[in-house]
C-alpha cells in the first residue's frame, strides 16, 4: 500500500496504481480523452495533466503510478490553464459544424469545452482537411473530426485484434486511417462498431438509414414492418434517463407504431427460429458425422472476420441465416402469402444494437434476385434520432404488444442479445431433439459473464457435448488455431463480435461505462425468467409456421428462405484492391 496526497487529501492507493485512479478512489474527478480502462496508458491527449511535487513539468495522470509520500494537485490554475489551452488547440483544428453533427450534445470535447469556459477563436491557423470514407455500408470515417486520441486503434488493435485502422504520418499531418488510406470497405475492418463507441467525437459513426426509412413510411404503396432485436429493449431507455437497466418493450412497440410502420414485429420469434433450424443442424452433424465444431452464425461480424481471415474454415459455421434475415425472408414470403400482400411492396427495417447488421443486410447471398430480405438497418442510436425529430415522448408513451404471428416469442429468445445467450438456447433445444425429454435446469452459469473464453461440457443421452462461448472477436484466435491443428476438443461454439455480446453492439447508445452492460445483461436473462415458454420449441407461433410452411425444420424449404452461404472475402479484397 502506497500513501499520497492528493488536493490535500491523504490517500491510500495500491502500488502500481495510476494517479488518475488513485484520485478516483477518493471522488477527484480528472478529465481525460485517450484513456480507456484496462488499455495500455498512453498520456498521449494531456489533458489529465496534474501537478507533483518536485516535478517541473505537468504530469499525465492516467500513465503515471503513484508513490510513496506523492503529492499532487489537479486542479491548480496551472493545470486548469494547461487543460484549456490543449482544448482550445483541439477545437481550432475541429470543424466548426457542432449544431449539424450526430454527436451535438454527447460529444467529449463539446463537453470539455463548455468545462473549461472555452468562448473565443484564440488560435486561428491552417485547419486539417480530410475526405470523409463512405465506402462502407455500415460505417463513416470522417478524420477532420478525429482529435488523435487513439482510442480506436488501441481498441481495435488490443481488444478486437482486428488492426484494422492505426497511427500513420507525423506532427501535425498525422492521421488514423486504414492501411494506404484505401476505404473501409476493402480494409480487414468487420465493421463491429466498436471502435464508434469509444470515438469521443464523430470521427466514426454510423452510415445512417433514416432518409430511406423515412422515404418508405411516407410511401402509401408500401406496407412498413419493424422488428426490434432483444439487445435494443434492454439499452433504449437510458436516452431517457430510465434507469440502467429498464426494460422498455412495451413503450418500444407504441413508438414504432406511431411513427407509422404497419407491423412491429419481434426478432426473437426468428431467434426462436433460428434455434430449430440451428439445433437441428447441430444434432444432424453429430449423428452424420459432419464437420465438427460447428460455430454459430448469427453475429455477421463474426461471419465477416473468418470470411476475411479464416475461409478455408467455413464449413464450421452453421448455415443458418441471422435472426433478422431470418424475419425478413419469413415477412416477404410466409407473411406476404398470408396476407395476399406482394413481396416487392414490402418494405422491413431492422432495429438493431449492431453497425454490421447494415452490411449484412447488403450482401448478395442474403437476398433473392427481386427479393432482398431486409431493406433498411437502424442502430439503437438512429431510433432514437428518429423519435426526436418525430416529436415522440418516448418517456411517457403506453405500452403496447408486437404484432401477431410474428411477435411471439420464448425467453430462449431474450437472451440472444447477451454473449453465451445463442449457446443457452440453443442446448435447451438440443437436449429437447436429442432425448425426447426437457432440460430439468434450464440455466448453464458456466457460459454467462464476460469472460473471454467460457467453456463447459453437457451431458445430453449418452452424449457429451463440449460446448465454448467467444466473448469478443479478439478472443477467437487461439480456438481457430486449435481447429486447424487438429486439437479441439469442442463440438458446438458461439462466438460474438462485439464484448459482451449484442448488447454491447457498436449501434447502441454511447457510454465508455462497462456496468451499464452488466446491467443490460441482467435485463435480458429477467425477461427469461419471467417467461411462461423458455425453450425455442415451446413457441406455438414457431409450431404453426413449420406445420403450415415449412413442414420442419432444415427441410428443402427452411433450407432455402433461412439458410445461407459464404464468401471468401480475401479473394473478394484482393480483386477489389486490384
Amino acid at each position: 500500500m502506497v500513501q499520497l496526497t492528493i488536493n490535500n487529501i491523504k490517500v491510500n492507493a495500491e502500488e502500481g496504481m495510476t494517479i488518475l485512479d488513485a484520485a478516483k478512489s477518493v471522488g477527484i474527478h480528472v478529465p481525460t480523452l485517450c484513456h480507456l480502462k484496462n488499455l495500455t496508458p498512453t498520456g498521449a491527449c494531456r489533458i489529465c495533466v496534474v501537478e507533483v511535487e518536485g516535478q517541473r513539468g505537468l504530469i499525465p495522470s492516467c500513465a503515471y503510478p503513484v508513490y510513496e509520500g506523492m503529492v499532487v494537485e489537479t486542479n491548480s490554475p496551472r493545470v486548469r490553464k494547461a487543460r484549456k489551452t490543449i482544448v482550445e488547440l483541439l477545437v481550432e483544428n475541429h470543424p466548426q459544424d457542432c449544431l449539424v453533427c450526430v454527436r451535438n450534445k454527447n460529444c467529449e470535447l463539446q463537453d470539455l469545452s463548455e468545462q473549461y469556459g472555452v468562448r473565443e477563436h484564440r488560435y486561428k491557423g491552417e485547419t486539417k482537411k480530410h475526405a470523409i470514407d463512405v465506402s462502407s455500408s455500415a460505417l463513416e470515417r470522417d478524420p477532420a473530426k478525429c482529435i488523435l486520441c487513439g482510442r480506436c486503434v488501441r481498441v481495435c488493435n488490443e481488444v478486437q485484434k482486428v488492426g484494422a485502422i492505426d497511427f500513420t504520418k507525423r506532427g501535425f499531418s498525422s492521421i488514423v486511417t486504414t492501411p494506404y488510406n484505401k476505404g473501409i470497405n476493402v480494409s480487414d475492418c468487420i465493421l463491429c462498431g466498436q471502435c464508434i463507441l469509444v470515438c469521443p467525437t464523430a470521427a466514426l459513426r454510423e452510415k445512417s438509414a433514416l432518409k430511406e426509412v423515412a422515404y418508405a413510411l411516407n410511401d402509401k404503396s408500401k406496407f412498413t414492418v419493424a422488428q426490434v432485436a432483444p439487445a435494443v429493449r434492454a439499452s433504449l431507455g437510458e436516452e431517457y434517463n430510465f434507469p440502467v437497466g429498464t426494460n422498455v418493450t412495451g413503450q418500444l412497440v407504441t413508438g414504432l407504431k406511431r411513427l407509422g410502420f404497419d407491423r412491429v414485429f419481434d426478432t426473437n420469434f426468428a431467434a426462436d427460429l433460428t434455434i430449430m433450424e440451428e439445433g437441428t443442424e447441430l444434432v444432424d452433424r453429430i449423428k452424420n458425422k459432419k464437420k465438427l465444431p460447428m460455430f454459430t452464425s448469427c453475429c455477421p461480424g463474426w461471419i465477416k472476420y473468418i470470411e476475411q481471415n479464416r475461409p478455408q474454415m467455413l464449413e464450421h459455421i452453421s448455415t443458418c441465416k441471422s435472426p433478422h434475415e431470418m424475419l425478413g425472408a419469413v415477412t416477404k414470403t410466409y407473411y406476404a402469402k398470408k396476407m395476399g400482400l406482394d413481396p416487392k411492396d414490402i418494405f422491413v427495417v431492422s432495429i438493431m444494437p449492431c453497425t454490421v447488421k447494415k452490411f449484412e443486410s447488403d450482401r448478395s447471398e442474403l437476398n433473392e434476385a427481386l427479393r432482398q430480405d431486409v431493406d433498411a438497418v437502424l442502430t439503437t442510436r438512429e431510433l432514437v434520432r428518429y423519435f426526436k425529430m418525430a416529436g415522440i415522448d418516448f418517456s411517457d408513451l403506453p405500452e403496447d404488444k408486437f404484432d401477431n404471428p410474428l411477435g411471439e416469442s420464448t425467453g430462449a429468445a431474450a437472451i440472444f442479445g447477451t454473449s453465451g445467450g445463442v449457446m443457452e438456447a440453443a442446448l435447451r433445444t438440443a437436449y429437447h431433439i436429442l432425448t425426447g425429454s426437457e432440460l430439468e435446469k434450464l440455466e448453464f452459469e458456466d457460459i454467462r459473464g464476460l469472460q473471454g473464453i467460457k467453456e463447459t461440457s453437457v451431458k445430453i443421452g449418452d452424449l457429451e457435448l463440449n460446448i465454448a462461448v467467444v466473448n469478443g472477436i479478439g478472443n477467437v484466435a487461439p480456438i481457430l488455431d486449435e481447429i486447424q491443428k487438429g486439437e479441439s476438443k469442442y463440438d458446438f461454439i458461439e462466438v460474438m463480435s462485439c464484448p459482451g455480446g449484442c448488447i454491447n453492439g457498436g449501434g447502441q447508445p454511447i457510454h465508455n461505462k462497462p456496468e451499464k452492460v452488466q446491467k443490460r445483461i441482467k435485463v435480458l436473462y429477467e425477461i427469461d425468467s419471467q417467461m411462461v415458454c423458455r425453450k425455442s420449441h415451446e413457441n406455438d407461433a414457431v409450431k404453426t409456421i413449420y406445420k403450415e410452411f415449412f413442414k420442419e425444420p432444415n427441410s428443402h424449404k427452411a433450407h432455402e428462405i433461412l439458410h445461407t452461404t459464404y464468401t471468401d472475402r480475401k479473394e473478394l479484397l484482393k480483386n477489389s484492391v486490384g
